[in-house]
């Protein structure tokens, strides 16, 4: 599975040894939540918070959340690494996706990018079943099931692992993809009119379910699992209405905000590092062009 591509549990955390959440994860204590920064007269937001404990969001509010979750692959950060036994991982999973329902709109989408399949951690033959799992516990939750997107992002050239080689006796097959899952509230057509400024080059292409671009660069961004702004600017101009309030819930580099502001949508980020609320700022006024509101004790 790619690294390029792992943005969350990875990224986001400075661990204390006084704080240990129910589903086993540690988490950064980060005081009191705040908002770290404001743009594009309050459209845009990045909020230094923990998303499982977070009360700067009203429920009900969202429309859609476009979000690349932990992936728990043990990679190396520097102030986490996600190597938590898989039961306390779908723990976690269940606790996110419920607070994030409590969040949505009876009308609101969640697209969810996840690996469909991972070897690490496993303790048998066969991968752990990330895509069908997280489906279930959503769907336990409360959120339904629209579709699935499959991502292709052709890495294929960076396959290391054969399994018995050239023989029958344990080969693994590989998918060199990940997915991006489509749920929904309460009800999947949109309430109430609003404006789309999807082309029709642009509905004709997405509205079939393989995607296929790169990732983004981690030396170019500056971070260890950078989310690629494409992605998010595919889900929401597919998605969601000009003005509509868009939430990534673990914010990471900071791509989800990015897409937000360069397509007139309100966005808000939760990220609990805060060096990567502060890489976020710096890619939001570079990329996106936005200046920053002036803040409370600033």
């Amino acid at each position: 599975m790619p690294v390029t591509r792992y943005s969350c549990f990875k990224r986001e955390r400075k661990v204390i040894k006084d704080r240990t959440v129910s589903s086993g994860m540690e988490l950064q204590k980060t005081k009191k939540g705040r908002l770290f920064f404001e743009a594009a007269k309050g459209k845009i937001k990045i909020l230094h918070d923990d998303f499982l404990t977070t009360d700067l969001i009203d429920e009900n509010s969202v429309d859609l959340i476009v979000t690349s979750p932990p992936y728990n692959v043990d990679i190396h950060y520097g102030s986490f690494k996600d190597d938590i036994p898989y039961e306390k991982y779908l723990e976690f999973t269940e606790k996110w996706l419920g607070k994030a329902y409590s969040l949505m709109k009876p009308d609101g989408r969640m697209c969810l990018n996840i690996p469909l399949d991972k070897s690490k951690g496993r303790k048998g033959a066969g991968f752990q079943s990330v895509y069908a799992d997280v489906v279930n516990i959503a769907k336990k939750v409360g959120w339904k099931y629209f579709s699935t997107i499959i991502w292709n992002e052709g890495n294929i050239s960076r396959r290391t692992a054969w399994g018995s080689w050239l023989s029958a006796s344990a080969p693994y097959v590989i998918a060199p993809v990940e997915v991006v899952i489509i749920f929904y509230k309460e009800k999947w057509q949109k309430t109430n009119k609003g404006v789309s400024d999807i082309t029709r080059e642009e509905f004709m292409e997405w509205t079939n379910g393989l995607w296929t671009f790169s990732g983004e660069s981690k030396k170019k961004v500056g971070h260890p699992a950078p989310f690629p702004v494409e992605l998010p600017k595919r889900c929401i101009k597919l998605f969601s209405f000009v003005g509509d309030t868009v939430l990534d819930p673990f914010l990471g580099s900071g791509s989800t905000l990015i897409a937000c502001a360069l397509l007139n949508r309100k966005g808000i980020g939760v990220e609990i590092d805060e060096n990567y609320c502060d890489l976020a700022k710096q890619r939001l006024i570079k990329e996106a062009k936005v200046t920053q509101k002036k803040l409370w004790g600033d």
